[in-house]
């Protein structure tokens, strides 16, 4: 078996669901530890970096013979849930696909890092240095990726989340905002003396729908595509012949490149402060919860390139594309490490059937060592 699938399979078969998303879940402690064996074993420098408690990042460090760029490769070692899911981490191999939690998303990725860097270490890295980061959390708040750029820099990365082995330069933002609007409680008979918290959040929803169809009327961007948003969560009321005196919303928006983060707050106040001029009774407040920043790799910067050359020698066709979902990418990119995505293909991402591409991982794999051979030894 190929060091790289068997690496995979042993990862697959380590559950490391995020404890933040499900309660109670293990975290990923013990597949650092299979990942920091491994790579001692290859021959890396290894350093264990505690986040929180329990959640470690792992890097590991090449250095080349000489001196030279530092290139780093970037992957998560969180998964989603497991709920539905028959045998979630027993890795099964069917017709050239390996299956399971994480097979796809990302553990495929992280495999391939860390045989690319055996593949180096055995070989001999030139010049120039690789580091390669296994970080924690990007299923949620991406704490891992904040911590690794607060002690790690590179002139370049590359996360390898799966892209079916394209080469993505850029993928959208996010925010999360939540909406709270104020009624009047009342007994349901007597309606003089009631104010509907809830009627009144349909004015706000009836609003951002037709935002989210003006922003998707708008002209795309080259990479991602449109702005976007929706209602992801609504609740008030209290029982049913009562006048609800509070309703709340949480929503998400999709943001682009160069959008400031800023917008989609601006856009929900904007809404509320209509609606209070239209009736001074309507009484609303909006504010951000979390987010995230769009990302798109300077049009300059020759990393894209030389992995476009890469992918050609190892008998891939480079794509140069998108991503319509956010990643860690962003904060090494905002941190000034120039970052693209590039893994491999797959299915079933964060479903009950999760499956990646055997041959993907391992041309994935082969593209990272002719990336690092070529970038390594630029001045």
């Amino acid at each position: 078996m190929d060091p790289a699938i068997r690496l995979l399979r042993n990862l697959v078969a380590i559950n490391s669901v995020n404890p933040t998303l499900v309660p109670g879940a293990p975290g990923e402690r013990d597949v650092v530890d299979a990942i920091a064996a491994e790579m001692r074993t290859l021959g890396l420098d290894v350093s264990v970096e505690p986040v929180v408690e329990g959640r470690p990042n792992v890097v590991g460090v090449l250095e080349g013979r000489a001196k030279g760029p530092t290139l780093m490769w970037c992957g998560h070692t969180d998964t989603v849930g497991v709920a539905g899911m028959a045998d979630p981490f027993t890795p099964v191999e069917r017709d050239g696909r390996l299956y399971g939690r994480g097979a796809q998303d990302m553990k495929a990725g992280v495999a391939a890092m860390i045989a690319a860097a055996g593949t180096l270490a055995g070989r001999g890295l030139p010049a120039g240095r690789v580091v390669v980061a296994a970080v924690v959390d990007e299923e949620h708040s991406s704490i891992g990726a904040e911590a690794l750029v607060a002690r790690w820099t590179a002139d370049a990365a590359v996360v390898t989340e799966p892209t079916d082995l394209a080469i993505a330069i850029g993928h959208k933002g996010f925010t999360w905002i939540e909406v709270e609007v104020d009624g009047k409680a009342a007994h349901g008979s007597r309606p003089a003396e009631g104010e509907d918290a809830i009627l009144r959040m349909g004015r706000v929803l009836t609003r951002l729908e037709a935002l989210d169809r003006t922003l998707q009327q708008r002209p795309p961007h080259a990479l991602v595509g449109t702005g976007s948003l929706h209602a992801s969560l609504v609740s008030g009321g209290r029982e049913l012949s009562s006048y609800p005196d509070s309703a709340t919303l949480q929503m998400e928006r999709r943001t682009l490149p160069g959008e400031p983060e800023s917008t989609a707050l601006a856009e929900v106040r904007q809404i509320i402060d209509e609606l209070t001029k239209e009736d001074t009774t309507f009484r609303g407040r909006a504010r951000q919860l979390f987010g995230r920043p769009a990302y798109e790799v300077p049009r300059d910067h020759e990393l894209p390139r030389l992995l476009a050359d890469a992918v050609s020698r190892v008998g891939g066709v480079p794509v140069v594309t998108g991503a319509s979902f956010w990643t860690d990418a962003a904060i090494l990119g905002h941190a000034g490490i120039p970052s693209v995505l590039f893994g491999p293909g797959g299915a079933g991402l964060h479903s009950i059937e999760e499956y990646v591409i055997v041959e993907d991982v391992l041309r994935c794999r082969d593209a990272l060592v002719e990336l690092a051979m070529q970038f390594c030894q630029r001045r």
